[in-house]
């Protein structure tokens, strides 16, 4: 019997980790879950970008198949493209991977724990939980963690395992309904995209005027003008624009092109879900922190 089949008096409270997807995404959360004092068996890589990723974040922990990750596991961490999602559930549940008991969490904004039924069906505990953070899928994400809030969806009884999780990771836990997952992965691309595309149509307009570091220039006016849109709708900590205005002062406007994964970008070297690294969590720049 798993540990995490066992009535809550008998379990230790950590758990072997399993991650699926080495993108931005499921190293990041591994390496917060393991300084928790979980221990991690095993992720899935395939690409070289993503093995490299999965061995900076997480040195000696070894990259597995996926049915051995979850066969293996305990908790088992889904971060894959969303449109990928619902087959790999339902794949792993005709080969009867899943294991009762076992914790089941994917990343997905989109999806709630329907898109788990698969693995509930064998008896896997649902769980949806994405944090509302913009990943670079390096060690700079472990400090943002602390910062940041998590989408949570769970049935009621196991609902605080959820939370529990996400306070374990440093972040604090907000409970969206199943039935609000889609308006909530709308809200959370609109203020990525949105504000993304408006810098550099600004920092655009600044250049063609001659106006030298144009993301630099504007940095405290998107900063204040973000921070007190922020305090009005009620948040209470700061956005870090820093990371986004640096790469727009280095890249100017347009810079995306075939290859790169911004704007208009296309071919084999193009971002995104179902042309990116198998690995990857598939979310998009907004979400990646491409």
């Amino acid at each position: 019997m798993l540990p995490s089949a066992r009535p809550p008096s008998q379990r230790s409270g950590r758990l072997g980790l399993g991650i699926v997807g080495a993108g931005r995404v499921g190293p990041v959360l591994g390496s917060a879950l393991a300084g928790a004092g979980h221990a991690i068996v095993g992720i899935s890589a395939v690409s070289e970008a993503s093995r490299e990723r999965a061995q900076a974040m997480l040195p000696r922990v070894p990259i597995l198949d996926i049915p051995t990750i979850v066969e293996r596991s305990e908790l088992v961490i889904l971060a894959v493209p969303d449109a990928e999602l619902p087959q790999l559930v339902a794949g792993l549940a005709a080969t009867g991977t899943w294991q009762p008991g076992q914790i089941v969490l994917h990343t997905a904004p989109g999806y709630g724990i329907g898109v788990l039924q698969p693995a509930s069906a064998a008896g896997s505990i649902p769980l949806a939980v994405h944090p509302a953070l913009e990943f670079t899928g390096t060690s700079l994400d472990l400090t943002r963690l602390a910062e940041s809030y998590f989408a949570v969806t769970a049935p009621a009884p196991v609902l605080p395992i959820a939370q529990a999780l996400v306070v374990e990771m440093g972040g604090e836990p907000v409970v969206v309904a199943e039935a609000d997952r889609r308006a909530y992965a709308e809200a959370i691309a609109t203020a990525t995209s949105f504000s993304r595309s408006i810098v550099e149509q600004s920092t655009g307009l600044l250049q063609g005027i001659g106006v030298e570091n144009p993301g630099s220039f504007l940095s405290s006016l998107i900063r204040s003008s973000v921070d007190n849109a922020l305090t009005r709708a009620g948040a209470p900590t700061r956005l870090d624009l820093d990371e986004v205005l640096d790469a727009l002062a280095d890249e100017g406007p347009g810079a995306g092109g075939p290859g790169t994964g911004g704007p208009g970008a296309s071919g084999p070297g193009a971002r995104g879900p179902g042309t990116g690294d198998p690995g990857d969590d598939g979310r998009g720049w907004y979400l990646r922190g491409e």
